[in-house]
């Protein structure tokens, strides 16, 4: 993330530096710069250096430069500071009327007596600026100070940006963006007050182009906390409802400024965040108690469906869990070849049945209704050949008994069937396990959790 931040920062300040380069050259074009005219309409060598010696006076980088003109031709000799000290005494010699060229044989002082006494200087002087403007400085900082602590006030008033907003996380997006106005503003005024306007305009252009770089760098962060912001005032779930986002199913634990935590049904934490979650397709389980649960079973195609049909229902119909209205239903869903398939349906209130032992239980009764009925539920029906190559033992089997293993088999399966234990249709109730382990997890950090009765559900 830091090297794209640096590579957005690297190429908006090249082409900052390109840009004011461009328009450096366009105004050298565009406005040369002026002559300095001798005193006279043909001046002379002597006036020339006159002329150039008169100007190098008045420059205090340019005092140990000497001038020398013959024929036009200006030879600057002595000593200066800087590089930069000996290119401008030759730019200004060159703009002198009358001067052919500049020779620069100007060499740089390096001694360390004249170094270190014009830093001293000048650091005497920026002492001396600075204490001169110390109360202005104080003045301006007592600004700052007054103007950011009454921002950092209105934006502890919590009871009043609660009872405004919808909610506490965007209670605290109001606060945070008064106390950065109030910060702001505070540090305009102070800038202001000092006349350092050109750094405020500096610090605001780097503000802005720093910005401009973090928010490319960290644009999925800035998705992920917009999207927790637009769940957070329209809430697709409540805590403890049963979800299914995209592929993920769980069980809602909260909602937080940066991710949805569900518990899955074997207890395991599953962190969505609320990017996904916003874009995803969420179905909830808990949204509507009645939930419908669904089965088939096949009955032999000797059979009468419609019986079987009626058989079924008032099987299912005679469970407790069952509700009455909406009534199951049931029909012929398909036709096979050696059997036909119902299909079975019935609702059951969530609240208080657990829905997939509801349906394991309906399963089971009526299954056990059409077999009592007589309806046969067709099995398996596989066909053997035995080729010539087959072992003596297998070729000695003859079809009799073959058919007489076909037919007991079932007759054998039937009755471990009517051996099992019958389960109790009432123990359908919903484990609570769950609901306890996530009501747990909610008293752990309540305050960290954006879902609220309040808010109206999608």
């Amino acid at each position: 993330m830091y090297n794209r931040i640096f590579i957005c920062i690297a190429a908006i300040l090249c082409s900052f530096a390109l840009t004011v380069s461009a328009s450096a050259q366009a105004d050298a074009q565009t406005d040369p710069e002026p002559l300095i005219e001798a005193t006279t309409a043909a001046p002379t060598d002597a006036e020339i250096a006159e002329r150039i010696s008169e100007i190098f006076e008045q420059i205090e980088a340019l005092d140990n430069v000497s001038v020398n003109v013959e024929a036009g031709v200006v030879t600057l000799d002595g000593t200066t500071l800087t590089a930069d000290a000996a290119a401008r005494a030759e730019a200004l010699a060159s703009r002198v009327e009358g001067v052919v060229t500049v020779e620069n044989e100007i060499d740089r002082d390096v001694s360390v007596s004249t170094r270190i006494t014009p830093a001293l200087d000048q650091i005497e002087k920026y002492i001396g600026d600075l204490v001169r403007l110390a109360p202005l400085i104080a003045l301006a900082a007592i600004l700052f100070v007054a103007i950011a602590a009454l921002g950092w006030l209105l934006a502890s008033w919590n009871f009043l940006w609660r009872r405004i907003t919808p909610n506490g996380f965007i209670a605290e997006l109001v606060a945070s963006t008064i106390r950065g106005v109030f910060v702001l503003f505070a540090a305009i005024a102070a800038l202001s007050l000092l006349d350092a306007t050109a750094l405020l305009g500096a610090f605001l252009g780097a503000a802005g182009v720093l910005g401009l770089a973090v928010g490319f760098a960290v644009r999925d962060t800035i998705e992920n906390y917009i999207s927790s912001i637009m769940l957070s005032l329209r809430q697709p779930f409540r805590p403890n409802d049963h979800v299914i986002i995209d592929d993920q199913e769980g069980y809602v634990i909260r909602l937080t400024s940066r991710a949805t935590i569900l518990m899955t049904p074997q207890g395991n934490h599953l962190r969505i965040p609320n990017a996904s979650v916003f874009k995803a397709v969420i179905l909830n389980y808990s949204r509507n108690p009645e939930r419908r649960f669904e089965f088939e079973l096949g009955v032999d195609a000797d059979d009468d469906p419609i019986a079987a049909i009626d058989t079924g229902i008032k099987a299912i119909s005679s469970l407790q869990f069952v509700l009455k209205e909406p009534a199951p239903l049931a029909f012929i869903k398909e036709v096979g070849d050696s059997n036909i398939v119902i299909f079975f349906a019935a609702w059951i209130d969530q609240q208080t049945a657990d829905f997939s032992k509801s349906r394991s239980v309906a399963l089971s009764t009526a299954k056990d209704s059409l077999e009592e009925a007589g309806f046969a539920l067709p099995e398996p029906i596989y066909r053997l050949r035995f080729d010539a190559s087959a072992t003596p033992f297998l070729k000695g089997l003859s079809g009799s008994t073959a058919d007489a293993q076909a037919v007991d088999e079932p007759d054998t399966a039937r009755a471990k069937k009517q051996a099992r234990t019958i389960v109790d249709p009432a123990d359908v109730a919903p484990d609570p396990h769950l609901a306890q382990k996530i009501e747990e997890e909610r008293r752990e950090r309540p305050d960290d959790d954006l879902l609220t009765d309040t808010a109206p559900v999608e």
